[in-house]
């Protein structure tokens, strides 16, 4: 089949989706796999329109994706850095980025409805740009700056020279660090929806489309991916995905037994979506209809939904501590 088509790329990861989803870490290669052929295309495509890249350049993915704890479906979170700080340079990337960005979206991922892609001049920057960038967002700590520091920590390379990447990483967790912006940081993410209710019952949604069904973003993925990010900025951890963090983690910070209990839960998570999540479409994947569930089925969830409570509660305490 040929690749130079996004549409058939698309193909590809339709037909291939069935087989990559056995487990979380074989989805989430698969989704890789996906991205690179889209970036292959794209930079090919760019370089006989406008000539090669200018410059070296680091293409980035935030979010699940940067956690590699993408769904079935997934839309787009991403960013460019370069090395040539310049008009060209600039004006370059930026188509680079919208052509990444519009072949990803032919290709089966949703647009950030935020708009974090390298189309956007925000998340697309010379290498000179974005240490100024990180620096104000630092500098102004509101509610937005600190979520795209949030966003940011995320990040991991894709395509291209991961070294730029790395650089920009050490800058923001140095900042982060000594303008002791954690605690800002904490109070961005405390809001979680709860899951349980004080009988014991899960928490479902009363009208919409998802009626019957509980939102496992927000009430289960959220405290674990928060409270595992908030430890990784608190310890200079530049691991992603939430089961390495943790497993990085300082024993005088997360005790083993700790470490265990909240590892095994969040990977029976992930497992859990795959198995239980519906997967019709984009917004779906979040969901999961408690109807169909088992007795034992309900009783994982509620157990799971616990646990992400508690860690979550745990970095609060030690982050007020401090």
């Amino acid at each position: 089949m040929n690749l130079n088509n996004y549409s058939n790329i698309n193909a590809i990861r339709v037909k291939g989706l069935s087989d990559a989803t056995i487990s979380n870490e074989q989805l989430n290669h698969f989704h890789d796999l996906i991205y690179d052929q889209v970036i292959s295309v794209a930079v090919s495509k760019l370089s006989k329109e406008y000539g090669s890249p200018p410059s070296p350049f680091c293409f980035f993915v935030m979010g699940s994706a940067g956690r590699m704890e993408q769904s079935i479906w997934s839309d787009q979170d991403h960013g460019l850095v370069f090395t040539t700080n310049s008009n060209d340079s600039q004006e370059y990337f930026l188509k680079l980025g919208k052509e990444i960005s519009e072949g990803l979206e032919l290709a089966g991922y949703k647009k950030c409805s935020g708009s974090v892609m390298a189309s956007n001049p925000l998340w697309c920057k010379a290498m000179k740009d974005w240490e100024i960038q990180l620096g104000i967002w630092v500098g102004e700590s509101t509610w937005e700056t600190i979520r795209y520091l949030l966003i940011f920590a995320d990040a991991r390379t894709i395509f291209g020279e991961n070294s730029l990447l790395n650089t920009l990483k050490e800058k923001a967790f140095d900042e982060v660090k000594s303008k002791q912006l954690l605690l800002r940081m904490l109070h961005n993410t405390m809001y979680v929806k709860k899951g349980v209710g004080v009988l014991g019952q899960l928490l479902v949604e009363t009208h919409g489309a998802y009626t019957g069904s509980i939102n496992l973003k927000e009430t289960a993925f959220l405290p674990f991916v928060n409270a595992a990010r908030l430890l990784s900025l608190f310890e200079g951890i530049k691991e992603t995905a939430t089961l390495s963090r943790i497993s990085h983690i300082s024993e005088s910070v997360l005790p083993h037994h700790d470490k265990s209990l909240y590892s095994n839960n969040f990977s029976a998570l992930l497992d859990y979506r795959l198995k239980h999540g519906s997967h019709r479409d984009y917004d779906s994947g979040h969901y999961v209809n408690i109807n169909k569930l088992t007795k034992d089925e309900k009783k994982v969830l509620k157990q799971i939904l616990k646990v992400g409570e508690q860690f979550y509660e745990h970095v609060r305490k030690l982050l007020e501590r401090m």
